[in-house]
This record gives C-alpha cells, sequence and structure tokens, in this order.
C-alpha cells in the first residue's frame, strides 16, 4: 500500500477521500495551512503536515516519504473568490498546483492525481477555467504518473451547496432559484467521487489519462430540486429569479470584506457542462449513486 498525501484532506472532497483512502489500507497523510486545526478534523492514524500552496518553501517538508500526492485544494468559502486574502483561482488552483508539481518531482514522488472541474478544456476564458487549465497542464508536462479527475457538482451531508437549498426548503415558503433553472449537471456524491479518486491510486490503466466525473442522470436545475423536496417530504414553489438582478445585487456583496456572493461566483453556479462518464465507467467498476438515494441524508427523522 501507498504512502498518501492529500492536499486539501480536511476540505469537503478531501476528507471523504482520505476516508476511502484508509478503508483502502493506504498511509495517510493530511497537508493543511492549519495542522493544529487539521488535527482535531482528521481520523486516528492520519498524520498532519503543515503546507501552503501559496507558499512554496512549506512544501517540501511535507512531501517526504510519500509516494503518491492528491490535490484536492480549495480556497475558504469556494466559489467565491477574495483577492485582499489571496483567495483567487489563480493563485491557490493554478499557480498552486504548479508550485505543489514542482515539490512533489523534486522529492521524488511517482504519483499525482488531481480534482479538476467538468468542463475544462481549451479555449476557456472564465479564472476558474484558467487555472484548472495550467494546473492540468503543469501536470501533464511534469513526468510524473498522472490522473485528473473532472467532477461534476458535488454534493454530500457537509457540502454548502446543495445543503442551502435544503435549508432554504426548511425555513422558506419557496426555494430561490438563480435563473431558469434549466442549467443541466450530473449531481455527484461525494463518497462516490472519493471512491473512484482511492480506486485509481493503484490503478495502472488510469495512468496518464483524464476522466470526466458525474452522477448517472443528467438533470437539470430544476429536477434536482424537485428530488431534493421529495426526498425531505415538504411541498415548495421554485421561485426563479432573473440572473441580471442576482448578478447585481452580487455586486454591491462584492464589496464586502467577506463577500457571500459574488458576479463572478453567479456564472460558477450558472455553468452548464455536460460530462461522458462512459471512458471512467469502462476503466473503474464504480456503481454511481442516483441522487433520490444520495440524499437520503435530508429524509426526516
Amino acid at each position: 500500500m501507498a504512502q498518501v498525501l492529500v492536499a486539501g484532506g480536511t476540505g469537503f472532497i478531501g476528507r471523504h477521500i482520505v476516508r476511502s483512502l484508509i478503508d483502502r489500507g493506504h498511509a495517510v497523510a493530511v497537508m493543511s495551512r492549519n495542522p493544529e486545526r487539521a488535527a482535531q478534523a482528521v481520523p486516528q492514524g492520519v498524520s498532519v503536515r503543515c503546507g501552503d500552496v501559496r507558499r512554496p518553501e512549506t512544501l517540501p517538508a511535507a512531501m517526504e516519504g510519500i509516494e503518491v500526492v492528491i490535490n484536492t485544494v480549495q480556497f475558504p468559502n469556494h466559489p467565491v473568490e477574495n483577492p485582499r486574502k489571496g483567495y483567487t483561482y489563480m493563485a491557490v488552483d493554478g499557480e498552486g498546483t504548479v508550485r505543489l508539481v514542482e515539490a512533489a518531482k523534486a522529492a521524488g514522488v511517482r504519483r499525482f492525481i488531481y480534482l479538476s472541474g467538468a468542463g475544462t478544456r481549451e479555449g476557456q476564458t472564465t479564472p476558474w477555467f484558467r487555472a484548472k487549465l495550467m494546473a492540468e497542464g503543469a501536470i501533464r508536462q511534469s513526468g510524473l504518473t498522472y490522473t485528473i479527475f473532472r467532477p461534476s457538482w458535488v454534493y454530500g451531508p457537509e457540502d454548502r451547496s446543495l445543503n442551502r437549498f435544503a435549508a432554504f426548503a426548511r425555513h422558506l415558503p419557496f426555494v430561490p432559484v438563480i435563473g431558469s433553472g434549466e442549467i443541466r449537471v450530473q449531481p455527484l456524491l461525494v463518497t462516490d467521487l472519493a471512491e473512484v479518486v482511492a480506486m485509481s491510486v493503484d490503478a495502472p490503466q488510469t495512468f496518464q489519462k483524464t476522466y470526466d466525473v458525474g452522477g448517472p442522470q443528467a438533470l437539470t436545475m430544476n429536477e434536482i430540486l424537485q428530488t431534493m423536496l421529495q426526498v425531505m417530504g415538504k411541498r415548495r414553489p421554485l421561485l426563479h429569479g432573473p440572473v441580471v438582478l442576482v448578478k447585481a445585487a452580487a455586486a454591491v456583496l462584492a464589496l464586502l470584506p467577506n463577500p457571500p456572493l459574488t458576479p463572478a461566483a453567479v456564472d460558477f453556479i450558472l455553468m452548464d457542462e455536460p460530462v461522458d462518464i462512459a471512458p471512467l465507467l469502462h476503466d473503474l467498476p464504480v456503481r454511481l449513486t442516483p441522487l433520490a438515494e444520495g440524499l437520503a441524508y435530508l429524509k426526516p427523522r
């Protein structure tokens, strides 16, 4: 079994990847810019190493003895960038991954696994995609044995996206939706993504490949929210807000020190990027969970 470092291993996705790696018998370390806080959040037996992808001098020590690096790093309050604090896609996901790859190469790491995003391809111009393209390019040119995953919308008990809509359903007489609600995604249960990543660590058929990862259903946002309401046993109308008005409000909120929403984050939320999961299912024997089943944690108790 491998000695694996999960960069961002205390985040929403990273925590689940850590658990899946442990279940498969790997020795796991977590890299965090706040090691004291991270030590309170990781499972027993997982070591914590100090490292910040924005500070390259912190990375060599984090890499000592590591065979496999899995990069799941995201900045706080993602997808809302905060340039004042250096929390941007380019600084963390783009340049940060480049630094992590360089440190991995220097330390003799043999394998690098990266969580990119659905829709990443040449020609994309938004900050999210430009950062992902920079990261993917650095990985492919590194000489390391790599696998890149491009997940669709990831949900689960601790996510701050779909669960926000669940909170609206509990406390409001309606569920607000930005725009028409007709954007189509393939919602992916976080434990399914974690299992795919953990399986790939020692799966040669995944080496030097890039995979889309999504759930088994392509659904509109309206369909996703209606499924959520059915699971919760709630009856709520969907209240659609015009995108232009939401962006205008977000522009005002962006002036706050810690903005809850920005116009760019609205664009991120409204991305309509289909995924092709056939290559993934060909190479890895994984069962992807339908949305209603994955949302069982929202059922009334």
